[in-house]
C-alpha cells in the first residue's frame, strides 16, 4: 500500500500534466475561427441575460430582498448543522435525521488539504 506522501506526489504530477493538456487544448479552440465567433455570441447573450435578471430583480423589490435573506439563514443554518454533528461525532453521539416524508439523512464527510503558507 501507497504512503499518504506518495499519493500526493502523484496527484500533483497528474495535475501539472493536466495544466499542460489543457493549454494545448485552450490554444487549439483559440486557432478555430467559428469557435471564437460563438464565443463572442455567448458574451453577448449572457450580458443581455444579465441585464434581464437585474431588471426583473428592481421590479421584484422587496421579495427579491426576502430571497437573499432567506439564502443567507439557509447558509447559516448549515452551517450550525455541520457544526453540531462533528461536536456529536467527537462525543460518540449517533447522527440521525428524518425530514418530512421520513427520508434518513447521514452525515457525509470530507477531508482536503491545503497549502501552508
Amino acid at each position: 500500500m501507497q504512503n499518504i506522501q506518495e499519493i500526493f506526489n502523484q496527484i500533483q504530477e497528474l495535475k501539472q500534466k493536466r495544466k499542460e493538456v489543457k493549454k494545448e487544448y485552450q490554444d487549439a479552440l483559440k486557432s478555430d475561427s467559428q469557435y471564437e465567433e460563438i464565443t463572442e455570441e455567448l458574451k453577448r447573450l449572457k450580458n443581455q441575460k444579465k441585464q434581464i435578471e437585474v431588471m426583473v430583480k428592481e421590479q421584484m423589490g422587496q421579495r427579491f430582498e426576502e430571497l437573499e435573506k432567506i439564502e443567507e439563514e439557509i447558509k447559516d443554518l448549515n452551517q450550525m448543522l455541520s457544526d453540531l454533528a462533528i461536536n456529536n461525532l467527537m462525543e460518540g453521539k449517533g447522527i440521525e435525521l428524518k425530514d418530512k416524508y421520513d427520508n434518513e439523512y447521514e452525515p457525509s464527510y470530507k477531508v482536503s488539504f491545503k497549502k501552508v503558507s
